[in-house]
């Protein structure tokens, strides 16, 4: 009986894994070129969501005057783009040009597997987009507290690391508790956090 019933459990997850390689398979994405401020960024999505948001760093920081005019450009065309895709460019574009709109534009969906489910950094993501606002800063040991694990500091700044959506999802507003910057992309994106966090609070 017991061999019966492993093999029935053995034979449901494979059968799920299988599902899953075709819902996967089936996704197809596009990727979006964009040229911003902060130098080039790429927006990768499909039918049901944007998948991720690399910053490419290609501009040097002494390059970024805070005097340029803040716009971000489209590098490729949108024909055939999905609508989550146009929504996520058009939402880019408006926090570099009119930041103080992107409060009253939609989201795009998010289609990537870190932010899907309950685990701990889709939680701690989540609460970060929803609760702090735009020109507002949080503390990593604030922001465990408000997932409601206040020991969770480190798996925080875990989660910082694993944001597949910057800018969309602002990792770059969670701050040390002594009130400096911190790190951003791995300790290489400290400036941009720098100028992120100052474009905001102008």
């Amino acid at each position: 009986m017991r061999r019966t019933d492993s093999h029935v459990t053995t034979k449901s997850f494979s059968q799920g894994s299988e599902m899953k390689k075709q819902r996967e398979s089936q996704c197809t994405q596009k990727t979006i070129s964009l040229l911003s401020p902060l130098g080039t960024i790429q927006v990768s999505g499909c039918e049901n969501g944007v998948h991720t948001i690399q910053i490419l760093m290609d501009v040097a920081p002494a390059e970024r005057s805070s005097e340029a005019p803040l716009s971000c450009v489209v590098n490729d065309s949108l024909a055939e783009t999905s609508p989550e895709l146009q929504r996520c460019v058009e939402w880019l574009q408006a926090y570099f040009s009119e930041p103080q709109t992107t409060g009253s534009l939609p989201l795009p969906a998010f289609h990537h597997p870190a932010l899907q489910g309950d685990a701990f950094t889709s939680r701690v993501l989540q609460v970060l987009q929803r609760d702090v606002k735009f020109g507002e800063t949080v503390s990593y040991k604030r922001l465990a507290e408000m997932v409601g694990n206040p020991r969770a500091v480190r798996a925080v700044g875990g989660a910082m690391r694993r944001n597949p959506v910057p800018l969309l999802i602002p990792c770059h507003r969670v701050i040390s508790s002594t009130g400096q910057s911190g790190m951003y992309m791995n300790g290489k994106g400290n400036h941009l956090k720098q100028w992120l966090l100052t474009h905001e609070r102008q």
